[in-house]
């Protein structure tokens, strides 16, 4: 984090701090005349570019509530530039704090608290300094602005608070009310013993208290106010016992050490007293809310416009590295994977040398052997065989005992020699559809399996046991891609003639005889 140079600017003598990191340090000591302000702009010229802010602890400060239209935007912007011009002659170092909504029958309004310093020319040459030196100037704070972050940073508890504390300037008094700045004082001070400091700070806190009841600002009957002070080193024990709590304030008292712990300040400058802590506080965590206008403002926002734009080009450019390495240590992986797919292939090249090595001396090269070994194994492939058909054959013929076979043609042929003659027991087959009979015309072969044989066990003159025994035989060997295509029985069981077969009018003792026609695609 940049450097910050703070200028603590009171009414007699104003004290340059520089913050960096936990540490406060004190630069330069400037006085309030023409001496000191020539001597500032001295120090500026070796600061070119530096970054300012401006921390003023003044007796001298306005406050004042005003309820403007609930508005947004360019339009509340203007309302609150026209209420700050009515209120002050000189509105380059004033400011509007907003204390929330009030919402009333006729329509809701926005609380404001108007604040600026009664005399701005005491203020007005340093910050011209500033900005003839070409410093970046973040904002105008006063010590009130800064009381509701030490509130928040001490534990403050409840909704109003009083924040006391002793710094160069005086006894600073900040009334802070659910976390916003109401009204603040400070009372000038001359050096005391402990004992009486803590008296003094007891004495004003019931009189702002008194004040606040006449603004209205606190209520007359309601809860204790709770005020929290920041005691200087070594001197807490002097005023828990002078500050009693009663029923209307309930005091709680800070050490100045754990104060600074809590601010988390850990190194200030000899003589320094609670005023490290709004200083520090304007380095690290300044409010929204402060005195500078845009224009002398102006460098300031620049420079944290450069400074996003200088993050978002490392963020860039870092978001870049990742992608790069990402892509790198791919590059390396695939470079890997390369090396050992070329030594897999390496090695596969040198067996397969090693094994043409002992292959016979042929006339012909081995790309050659190669096509015709691929080519041998397709025909074989196409290649039919009765192994299958037999196989096939015999589980059929252990589910039917009766049939008898007295021949098996097995032969390789086109579809229409397989359909030559129709069965004449069988019933016309209905006609194929074309995608089922487009495969079929193109077929190039099939198996054809031709058994014949004899139905035992059944008397030649039962014309029906006999047609119901060959055609369930029939039916069982169309099977594992066979198809029926002729059963011829042993005699005619048509309409078309008389009834014709070998079954004589004396009975010989001899089986009817059958045919049954089957064939299978090859592929």
């Amino acid at each position: 984090m940049a450097a910050r140079r703070i200028l603590y600017f009171t009414a007699e003598d104003h004290f340059l701090y520089r913050s960096s990191g936990s540490a406060l340090e004190l630069e330069a000591k400037f006085s309030g005349d023409d001496m000191g302000l020539s001597a500032f702009r001295e120090h500026l010229r070796a600061h070119r570019g530096a970054l300012y802010a401006v921390v003023a602890d003044l007796a001298g400060e306005d406050f004042h509530e005003e309820q403007i239209p609930y508005v947004r935007g360019a339009d509340r912007e203007a309302v609150v530039q026209r209420r700050l011009a009515q209120r002050y002659r000189d509105t380059r170092l004033a400011t509007a704090l907003s204390l929330g909504q009030v919402v009333t029958a006729e329509r809701r309004n926005e609380r404001l608290l108007l604040a600026s310093f009664t005399n701005t020319q005491q203020l007005t040459p340093w910050l011209d300094a500033l900005e003839e030196a070409g410093t970046r100037l973040s904002g105008v704070y006063s010590v009130p602005l800064l009381a509701p972050a030490l509130a928040a940073k001490l534990g403050v508890r409840g909704d109003r608070a009083l924040i006391v504390t002793a710094n160069r300037a005086g006894l600073r008094q900040c009334y802070v009310d659910q976390g916003k700045l109401r009204f603040a004082r400070l009372e000038r001070t001359v050096e005391m013993v402990p004992q009486a400091l803590a008296m003094f700070v007891r004495s004003e806190t019931q009189r702002l208290a008194q004040y606040l009841v006449t603004l209205r600002a606190l209520p007359r009957e309601g809860a204790p106010v709770q005020v929290l002070v920041v005691a200087p080193p070594g001197q807490r024990a002097a005023f828990e016992q002078a500050l009693v709590s009663d029923a209307r304030l309930v005091f709680r008292t800070i050490d100045h050490p754990e104060a600074m712990q809590a601010v988390k300040l850990r190194q200030a400058p000899e003589g320094t007293q609670s005023e490290a802590l709004f200083l520090h506080l304007a380095a690290h965590k300044p409010p929204a809310e402060q005195f500078a206008s845009r224009e002398d403002r102006r460098r300031y926002f620049v420079w944290k416009l450069q400074r996003g734009v200088l993050a978002a080009g490392a963020f860039g450019l870092a978001a870049c590295a990742f992608v790069g390495a990402s892509r790198w240590a791919e590059v390396l992986q695939l470079k890997e994977q390369i090396s050992m797919q070329r030594g897999q292939a390496s090695a596969a090249a040198q067996q397969y040398e090693r094994i043409t090595a002992t292959f016979p001396v042929t006339q012909t090269s081995t790309e050659n052997m190669k096509v015709t070994v691929l080519e041998f194994r397709r025909i074989a492939e196409r290649s039919a065989s009765p192994e299958a058909a037999f196989v096939h054959l015999s589980r059929v013929l252990e589910q039917f005992p009766q049939m008898e076979v007295d021949s098996v043609l097995w032969r390789v042929g086109r579809p229409e020699d397989a359909r030559e003659a129709k069965s004449v027991s069988a019933p016309p087959a209905p006609p194929a559809e074309s995608g089922a009979a487009k495969p079929q015309a193109q077929a190039e072969a099939v198996v054809i399996v031709e058994v014949a044989g004899r139905v035992n066990a059944t008397q030649r003159t039962d014309y029906r046991g006999i047609t119901a025994q060959v055609q369930r035989f029939a039916a069982a060997l169309a099977g594992s891609g066979y198809e029926a295509v002729r059963t011829q029985l042993p005699f005619d069981v048509t309409s078309e003639g008389t009834l014709t077969g070998d079954i004589g009018g004396t009975d010989t003792g001899e089986a009817p005889r059958f045919t049954v026609v089957l064939s299978r695609r090859l592929p």
